[in-house]
């Protein structure tokens, strides 16, 4: 067992509940997806995303917490917008160069890795500095 403070993160019990069920909503869309059942899978991306943002607003005081989930939350936009481009048939049409309608993901996808990338590259090193500092 190690003698350092290490600072706890909890979640209370209802905000666990939410997560889980968030699992299982993202599921029921995937799987619609999967077997190309277009109603529930189109109405599914309502609850997935919806849960998705309240877990980031939830977690929007801790920094790190928060870079995760908003890159899960562009993550499902991503995978929303795949997702429909393969049901409505625009998947495989050219919109540009060599891009399709299914590279349209990539956006969300790339603002997913950015969260992610400004936090570790910024806004975490700068914690490790401020957390030196106030250790001295």
């Amino acid at each position: 067992m190690s003698t350092d403070k290490e600072p706890e993160f909890s979640i209370p019990a209802r905000f666990r509940k939410m997560e889980n069920m968030h699992i299982v909503f993202w599921l029921i869309k995937d799987i619609s997806w999967c077997m190309i059942w277009k109603s529930l899978g189109l109405a599914m991306i309502i609850p997935t995303l919806s849960i998705a943002l309240v877990i980031s607003w939830r977690t929007r005081h801790l920094k790190s917490e928060l870079a995760h989930n908003l890159a899960v939350t562009f993550w499902i936009i991503a995978n929303a917008l795949w997702m429909i481009s393969e049901f409505f048939h625009f998947d495989t049409l050219v919109i540009w160069n060599m891009f399709t309608g299914k590279h349209l993901a990539l956006i969300p996808f790339l603002f997913g890795i950015g969260v992610l990338g400004f936090y570790y590259l910024v806004q975490k090193p700068g914690e490790r500095k401020s957390m030196q500092v106030a250790t001295l």
